[in-house]
């Protein structure tokens, strides 16, 4: 049994999308999502800077279509799929409950939100590595931090203002190695998102929705969903919710999934896996160049 899944913000490096863009027609489809949106994606995804690609606005819409655009290379009919944070998006397409075009708007209105929510007060988010989510979790919370991220494999994702996130750096939860700033320019999943809600709840009247036509994996609590308008409105809601990534793994091991694929900008998700689901065969989509490997693991592991 085979799972796509497609990463969350921080996953983009300066240039990723560059060979994505030899494929045949793959610069014409970027360039009429870029035109549907009003972002350069093309510019974005192979000439700018990390700084750049790290704003939110930006970020989220390339991430999206990289994972689109990768997706629709490898051709595969996974019998589950799922994101990570904006990853969703990505997944909700590939599920049939949104087209690509949709998916795209959707993800502008998100990421041009979250952005200017994110600037009302300077906040960030930091991986935790190593510990005991007993341990840490409580320990985030006295700091005044949320545990935003829980992604298995040993990992928390932190998130707050930027003076809490100093203070953890100073004052690391019992059993935590390190704590790592991530490429993101706000605290996602948090209470400081919640005007990026209000202006995803206005956006989703204008959606065509239909019932996933594969099993959809929620971030909210590893749980299948099986409506069109409940993926909708887990998606509105997740922007200011934890993301349990840890449940979701759960539950493609509860449902026999024997191959992970990772969808460009692939490896974060893959190295969770490879932790969390032991016996699991897992490849990332990092360039074109994987695509053959790929697709010999799909034809072992796809149909069921």
């Amino acid at each position: 049994m085979l799972v796509l899944v497609a990463p969350g913000q921080g996953a983009q490096t300066p240039g990723f999308l560059t060979p994505w863009l030899d494929l045949p027609g793959a610069a014409d489809r970027i360039a009429a999502w870029s035109d549907v949106i009003g972002l350069d994606l093309a510019h974005y995804g192979t000439r700018a800077d990390a700084d750049e690609i790290r704003d939110t606005a930006v970020a989220q819409p390339l991430l999206v279509a990289a994972g689109l655009l990768s997706a629709a290379a490898l051709d595969a009919s996974p019998s589950v799929v799922a994101g990570h944070s904006v990853g969703e998006i990505t997944a909700a397409a590939l599920a049939g409950v949104i087209d690509d075009e949709a998916a795209l708007r959707f993800v502008r209105t998100r990421g041009l939100g979250m952005a200017e929510a994110a600037a009302v007060t300077e906040t960030g988010m930091a991986a935790l590595l190593g510990g005991d989510p007993d341990v840490t979790i409580p320990h985030l919370e006295k700091l005044g931090l949320t545990a935003a991220n829980v992604n298995g494999g040993g990992q928390i994702v932190a998130a707050g203002t930027a003076a809490q996130i100093a203070a953890l750096e100073a004052d690391k939860p019992e059993g935590v190695r390190r704590v790592v700033a991530l490429k993101v320019a706000g605290a996602f999943h948090t209470h400081h998102m919640a005007p990026a809600v209000e202006k995803l709840r206005a956006a989703v009247g204008d959606l065509t929705v239909s019932d996933p036509t594969v099993r959809y994996v929620s971030n909210a609590d590893g749980h299948t969903v099986a409506t069109g308008t409940e993926v909708i409105a887990r998606l509105v809601g997740q922007v200011a919710n934890p993301v349990r990534w840890d449940l979701c793994m759960e539950t493609f091991q509860s449902l026999g999934v024997t191959a992970l694929v990772e969808l460009s900008p692939g490896g974060t998700l893959t190295g969770l896996a490879k932790r969390a689901l032991p016996g699991v065969k897992t490849l990332a989509l990092k360039t074109p160049d994987d695509l053959d490997t790929a697709r010999a693991l799909i034809s072992e592991h796809a149909g069921a």
